[in-house]
């Protein structure tokens, strides 16, 4: 038996987009791209039927089929002159692998005030299981103009689709507008693929990566990495990349950090009983308004694959996560990807995460923590993956943030969610003249440039080969690393556990995971194989930036203590009218009651101010004061020195 060939087209010149797809595009050779949203299961398809007429039983094989069931127009035996009755030949018919993609068009090609267009995409032989959700993908192969027909389960019965209320003998057309003598044809528009080539690991990559989780292999290091690494040694290349990220977004370099961390991510782990644990790590931004937030959001949607960006008001628990739909086609019941899904792999970015519904809320927990979404619905049991970070942008309760409260008072999230964060950063618009200065001073130069901005050290081509490169990467934890984040986890435990403590949320063994998370990430930009001590510190110290308090609340101070020495307060200042009687008695020699002292509120804010400037006033007060004994006993010194002589 003959094999059969496939041929497949790429780097087709002139790739269209999904909503130039027209009528004139039937039948030619075009390419375009698009997001896949939903994937069918792998079913044969028959290209090549034999039949057996039921009066004669002679054979035709060879019928081919014409994107529907095609059967032979007429017995080939002249007596016979069957063509209605015919009898499918299953063992001797040709079938492939076929696969039905539902595809959405990019969200950066619809055009304002319109609906994404979707389409369904037809791969054959090879090209099946080459795609999955969230994938975008290149498609190369031909437009098809195809009839609403199906076949029935029985194999030898076409039956007409009627749709929007027609009759069956709608297929070959009815009247339209008959003024116009137009025809509506029920006909709707497929793309047969021929090649497709997805954003996504190949399967060389996923084999790579299969052996760099047990060991096996080391990652090749690309040549723009390597020039990275020489032109920023150590650890100049952790402060590049942060000053790279989102260059037009002025200051915030502990968020970039974090953000950077999140890009990176952890080791995941998986333990002999089949319990994995997330090497993801998940950011939430909490700020004031106009802190570019939802920029920050964006560039990462942006630059990073299998990113995708979602409004948590406008966000359902099933947009989120995942839901199940009847297909048009064929009926059944199917899995369609939430943002969640679509971003697996990758990153999610939620913004307005506060605005959330408590429903909507509850539905991500899995997601974020055990990184799978169960669903069981309509007769389908199922746990999908959800492997993807979350970045979230949330807003404080009364608008702007309240320094005299903590977090967890000045964000509209529950415990449960909170906790699940690797770290929470907060961003507060403080009246600052030399940084109101800079501020200024950086927007109006990217006005001036026409919203290029300012050019980063590290192009962004530059930044995501590093990170593709780095993610590969599987450091382990030294022993030092691993007594120095026990000793981390206690002392943030204990420190939580003091009443006095403000904190924002309590310390959990989730905020150890969360250590090691971020120890790893660390290691991971420095290229070392072992999660060293000062990983380990550095991630301590953006955990404690992250859950200690903004700010406190005023300072109650008693009045006693804010009288000058040497001047008496008004309790203890002579009464002149009373002439000299007793502090303790009044004027008819009975005893006073003590009063309580009164008291004054200080903000905070002050108190640091007076207490830094206090500090170093005292600090150049003893230099001063180091430097006259110093010369003082120099002198003596040379004095004395003739006198011990004689």
């Amino acid at each position: 038996r003959a094999e059969a060939y496939s041929l497949a087209f790429t780097n087709v010149p002139g790739r269209s987009t999904l909503r130039q797809l027209r009528a004139d595009s039937i039948g030619r050779l075009v390419a375009f791209r698009a997001t896949v949203t939903r994937v069918s299961d792998v079913r044969p398809e028959l290209l090549e039927a034999a039949f057996q007429c039921m009066k004669c039983q002679m054979e035709h094989p060879g019928v081919a089929q014409k994107l529907q069931y095609t059967r032979p127009v007429v017995c080939r035996r002249p007596q016979c002159g069957n063509r209605m009755h015919w009898a499918l030949l299953k063992d001797k018919s040709t079938f492939c692998d076929w696969q039905m993609l539902r595809v959405q068009e990019l969200s950066h090609e619809v055009p304002h005030g319109s609906l994404p267009r979707t389409m369904t995409v037809v791969v054959r032989g090879d090209n099946v299981e080459k795609a999955r959700a969230g994938d975008e993908v290149t498609f190369t192969g031909m437009l098809l103009a195809t009839p609403e027909a199906t076949v029935a389960p029985s194999g030898d019965v076409v039956r007409i689709q009627a749709s929007g209320g027609r009759s069956a003998d709608a297929a070959d057309g009815v009247s339209g507008v008959r003024g116009f003598g137009s025809k509506q044809l029920t006909y709707r528009m497929t793309f047969l693929a021929s090649n497709l080539q997805a954003d996504g690991p190949s399967e060389e990559e996923e084999e790579e990566e299969q052996a760099l989780e047990g060991g096996e292999a080391e990652a090749a290091e690309p040549e723009e990495v390597k020039e990275l690494k020489l032109k920023y040694p150590g650890a100049l290349i952790y402060e590049e990349l942060v000053r790279s990220l989102a260059p037009n977004v002025f200051g915030a370099l502990d968020v970039k950090r974090a953000i950077l961390l999140m890009l990176l991510g952890g080791v995941p782990k998986s333990t002999g009983e089949g319990i994995t644990i997330r090497g993801d790590i998940n950011v939430c931004v909490v700020g004031d308004p106009a802190c570019a937030k939802s920029k920050l959001l964006r560039y990462v949607a942006a630059t990073f694959p299998r990113s995708v960006l979602a409004s948590g008001k406008s966000s359902s628990a099933a947009g989120l996560t995942a839901t199940v739909v009847r297909d048009s086609e064929t009926g059944e019941f199917c899995v369609e990807a939430g943002a969640l899904m679509l971003a697996d792999n990758g990153i999610a970015c939620i913004d307005e995460f506060d605005k959330m519904d408590v429903k909507d809320q509850v539905a991500i927990h899995e997601a974020m923590e055990q990184q799978t979404i169960s669903l069981s619905k309509a007769g389908i049991q199922a746990t999908l993956h959800a492997r993807a970070s979350i970045l979230a942008a949330a807003n404080p309760v009364a608008g702007r943030y309240d320094k005299s409260k903590t977090l967890k008072h000045n964000l509209n999230l529950p415990p449960a969610i909170l906790s699940r964060f690797d770290l929470v950063h907060v961003m507060t618009d403080e009246v600052d003249d030399s940084v109101d200065f800079l501020l200024a001073k950086h927007i109006i130069s990217i006005h001036q440039k026409g919203g290029t901005g300012v050019e980063p050290s590290i192009p962004r081509s530059g930044v995501q080969a590093f990170i593709a490169h780095a993610k590969k990467q599987r450091p382990a934890i030294s022993q030092a690393a691993a007594a120095a984040l026990r000793n981390s986890y206690i002392h943030l435990r204990s420190a939580d556990a003091n009443p006095t403590s403000n904190s924002s949320y309590r310390m959990t063994v989730r905020q150890l995971e969360s250590l090691v998370r971020l120890s790893e990430a660390l290691a991971k930009v420095s290229s070392a194989p072992f999660v060293e001590e000062a990983h380990v510190n550095e991630a301590r110290r953006l955990m404690e930036s992250s859950i200690s308090p903004l700010s406190q609340s005023n300072l109650v101070m008693d009045a006693a203590l804010l009288q000058q020495p040497g001047r008496p307060s008004p309790e203890e200042a002579p009464d002149t009218a009373g002439g000299t009687e007793g502090a303790g008695e009044d004027a008819q020699g009975e005893p006073q009651e003590p009063q309580a002292p009164s008291q004054v509120s200080i903000p905070y804010e002050k108190f640091q101010a007076v207490k830094h400037a206090l500090v170093g006033r005292l600090r150049d007060a003893g230099e001063d004061e180091a430097g006259e004994q110093d010369g003082a006993g120099a002198a003596g010194l040379a004095g004395g020195a003739p006198g011990e002589g004689g």
